[in-house]
């Protein structure tokens, strides 16, 4: 007899005298029996490992918390087709569950002979049980030999951002708050480098809108986003709906780039059907398009479908009419049973279709075991101080066979790095674990003195370093070189190329916030009379007035445009426009906003915007302006009186009176559509999940604007179609 089972002997004995022997049948005194019936039952649960886990894990668990001392037990293991020696180490094990906890866990280790084998079983026996009665007192484990587990690396909606961007955190160390980088394309770069290097079987996947939103790409057109994306070198890219903002010819361009080198990228879109003769099927259908790839991981194979949000890439982009997008849910199903056919049980989708509709959509298909997906910007994950996601990273959900899926999103702007580990067994997910990495690097503060930023050193940095490491999901990440060395290279080039032209204003192009203010100077004076008849001291900001037409003309959906006029920063003289003057006068990282608005809440917006510094101190910047909507405004009147006159514009031109019960596509800006700038309703309707983003950067779509539709020309609009039609200001105080 072992020294430990002699323990355990003793201390049953010992329980003997101390509780009497009703667990033996005889009669004892009401106190005894409450006792007994006051003490919880202890069961093992079975568990299912493979040999290359290491370990077999299995939970003790009472019926209710330990008692005063805990509860003990002894557990012993035997053999069914496993043995003790060859499969797994040992036959006895103690565990002891402490005071007012309900569970512990037995870790037996397991041999890995790097053999393939059946599923062997063993099991597990509770022996003598102290301070509790005995439940289920026998469990199975289960080695499984045959599960692989795939490492899928991933990330999604980068949208051209590949530089660095900035935020501050205060960890509580001695110096406070500090400034951090984060993200930016050669530190995603180093993350999947150095996972690919530590992680067995790794996959690396982009699930779409790698294109449009900067600089580099209203300079580059993709070029620098597929140079990139190749030192990556990812095992897949599924489409998103920015893909197509430069219609099917841009993006076969870009994937033309994308192709070069020795990745050989395959491109997913299995609902994306080209028509043969157009520039994504010069010759057949899957000259650039496939709808999935297979991999195989030493004889498992996993298959991955593709898919594109089909309807907002249509009406919101510029794909060619020809092009068709089918079902999401549909296009799966159908691809799920080509591939079970062959053999393939094991699917992931790769989807670009939002997270809330894609756990949604697992629910619809059948066979599917992961979903990597995009579009929504979805951040799920815990960042302690660095924040917190819209969900569980994985989240797990079931398909519709009631088996489980993992859904996995990793936020946007290359700031996060996916991993998500996936076990696969007999054509079944049999388990998934995941971190969500954010890269951070260079801790900054500014020093009071100088107003200058220096770096955090010594024993604060070593104190920062240490917090951070305690975070699993936030790693301090040095850019990759050769990933650096690439972005220099085209980030040299960016201050010369945003010097080029893409238009011309045929006047100054006026700055005002409120009418008859006097922003506009030099180039402009408060009373300044455009070529049009519009007057900056009756109709307001003259480019406010532009920007807001160009909003609505690159928002398909929207039937009128609403813009705050601090938003837009600088007058434009007359002359040539280039992309840098686009940048300076829409500065900020803010993208364009479709909502969903009845008329009276539109109203209602208006009122608080102007409330925002009439009556409540903030700044004139609020102050409205808007795109196929015209009124006139009163700010003498008390607060809700202020406008009047409020008129919408029709496709064909005309106005009429703004309905209030009638519901109204309204794009605005980011910032705005938050709630920010005093204007509440619009963060109201963006609560009550009535706005969609488009992604679409807003001073990419100025630009798209002068070249697209204004043909390079832009001249002031006509008084009748300004936003202000009139204006009386408030009293002096």
């Amino acid at each position: 007899m072992s020294r430990t089972f002699k323990r355990f002997a003793a201390a049953a004995a010992l329980l003997g005298t101390v509780a009497g022997t009703a667990a033996v049948g005889q009669s004892v005194d009401a106190r005894g029996s409450r006792w007994i019936r006051s003490v919880p039952s202890m069961s093992v649960l079975d568990a299912v490992a493979s040999e290359d886990d290491g370990t077999i894990d299995f939970e003790v668990e009472l019926s209710r918390p330990a008692g005063w001392f805990g509860a003990w037990t002894s557990v012993y293991l035997r053999g069914i087709t496993a043995r003790p020696g060859e499969d797994f180490e040992g036959r006895w094990q103690t565990v002891y569950i402490p005071r007012g906890h309900t569970s512990a866990t037995v870790s037996v280790d397991l041999i890995d002979d790097a053999v393939d084998e059946p599923v062997e079983d063993f099991y597990v026996k509770l022996g003598i049980v102290l301070g509790a009665r005995r439940g289920d007192t026998r469990a199975v484990g289960t080695i499984n030999d045959d599960a692989r587990t795939v490492n899928l690396l991933h990330i999604n909606d980068h949208h051209s951002h590949l530089e660095e961007d900035g935020a501050d955190v205060d960890l509580g160390t001695a110096g406070g708050a500090f400034d951090y980088a984060f993200g930016g394309f050669p530190r995603v770069a180093a993350k999947i480098a150095e996972l690919e290097s530590t992680v067995e079987n790794p996959v690396k996947i982009h699930a779409g809108d790698a294109i449009t939103g900067t600089l580099y790409y209203t300079l580059f057109k993709g070029e620098a986003d597929a140079a990139m994306m190749n030192d990556v070198c990812f095992d897949m890219f599924a489409l998103g709906n920015h893909e197509f903002d430069d219609s099917d010819a841009g993006l076969a361009q870009f994937l033309d780039w994308l192709a070069e080198g020795d990745c050989g990228t395959p491109v997913l879109a299995a609902n994306v059907i080209p028509e043969i003769g157009t520039p994504l099927a010069p010759t057949a259908a899957d000259d650039y398009l496939q709808p999935y790839v297979v991999k195989d991981f030493d004889g498992e194979q996993v298959a991955f479908i593709g898919l594109d949000i089909a309807q907002k890439t249509q009406v919101s982009s510029s794909p060619l009419g020809t092009t068709q997008f089918l079902d999401e849910a549909e296009t799966a199903q159908r691809y799920v049973d080509e591939l079970t056919a062959m053999g393939i049980d094991n699917i992931v989708l790769v989807t670009h279709y939002q997270y809330q509709q894609d756990l949604a959509l697992a629910a619809q298909v059948t066979d599917i075991d992961a979903i990597v997906g995009g579009d929504s910007h979805t951040l799920l994950g815990d960042f302690g101080p660095f924040g917190s996601g819209d969900g569980d990273y994985p989240t797990i959900v079931s398909n519709a066979d009631g088996d489980p899926v993992c859904v996995v999103q990793a936020w946007q702007y290359a700031a996060v790095v996916g991993e998500l580990a996936v076990s696969f067994d007999q054509g079944k997910n049999v388990g998934c674990v995941g971190t969500p990495h954010l890269l951070v690097d260079d801790f900054t503060r500014e020093d009071p003195e100088t107003e200058e930023d220096v770096a955090v050193d010594g024993a604060e940095l070593a104190e920062i370093e240490a917090i951070i490491g305690t975070i699993p999901s936030v790693s301090i990440v040095e850019p990759k070189p050769s990933s650096q060395q690439i972005l220099d290279v085209y980030s040299a080039e960016v201050e010369v190329l945003s010097q080029e032209v893409i238009g011309a204003a045929a006047e100054p192009l006026c700055l005002g916030r409120l009418p008859g203010d006097s922003r506009g100077a030099p180039f402009c004076t408060p009373d300044q009379v455009a070529a049009s008849g519009a007057r900056s001291d009756v109709n307001g900001g003259f480019i406010q007035q532009i920007v807001t037409d160009a909003f609505l003309a690159r928002a398909f959906r929207a039937d009128i445009a609403l813009q705050n006029a601090g938003g837009v920063r600088v007058t434009l003289p007359a002359g040539d426009i280039s992309i840098g003057d686009a940048y300076t006068v829409l500065p900020f990282a803010n993208t364009l906003v479709e909502m969903e608005m009845t008329g009276a809440e539109i109203s209602a917006v208006l009122e608080e915007a102007v409330t925002n510094f009439v009556d409540n101190g903030g700044s004139t910047g609020s102050y409205p302006y808007g795109s196929a909507i015209r009124w006139d405004v009163d700010l003498s009147q008390a607060a809700g009186s202020r406008f009047s006159n409020i008129e919408v514009r029709a496709d064909d031109g005309t106005w009429s009176a703004i309905d209030p019960a009638a519901t109204y596509v309204v794009v605005t800006n980011s910032f705005l559509a938050a709630g920010r700038d005093g204007w509440t309703t619009f963060g109201t309707v963006t609560a009550g999940g009535r706005t969609v983003d488009t992604f679409i950067d807003y001073a990419q779509g100025f630009i798209d604007w002068i070249e697209q539709d204004a043909g390079g020309a832009i001249s002031v609009p006509s008084p009748e179609d300004f936003s202000t039609q009139s204006f009386v200001d408030a009293p002096a105080p």
